[in-house]
């Protein structure tokens, strides 16, 4: 059987495979769904649920990088600011 530990927090911890039919304390067969940063189980639902606050999840996306565009523009812009301070 294929089970999805919890902590006392029911904070997701791991899963594993057990050759027994009766899970251990703090383990579900419910299996989290995809997408969940930080699942939590809920144990009266039955249900995995998001315990990540958003701004977290904002945190773990990749910054945009600038086009090539972008940085020619900056590295122009740049040279225009040498060349209006005399070169230095």
């Amino acid at each position: 059987m294929h089970i999805y530990y919890y902590d006392e927090n029911f904070k997701y911890q791991g899963e594993d495979v057990i050759n027994f039919e009766e899970l251990p304390e703090n383990a579900t067969d419910v299996r989290p769904q995809e997408g969940l940063y930080l699942p939590e189980y809920n144990l009266k639902k039955k249900t995995w649920i998001e315990s990540a606050t958003q701004e977290y999840i904002d945190s773990l996306q990749p910054k945009p990088q600038p086009s090539k565009t972008e940085i020619m523009e900056q590295q122009i812009a740049d040279l225009y600011y040498l060349i209006a301070l005399g070169g230095m």
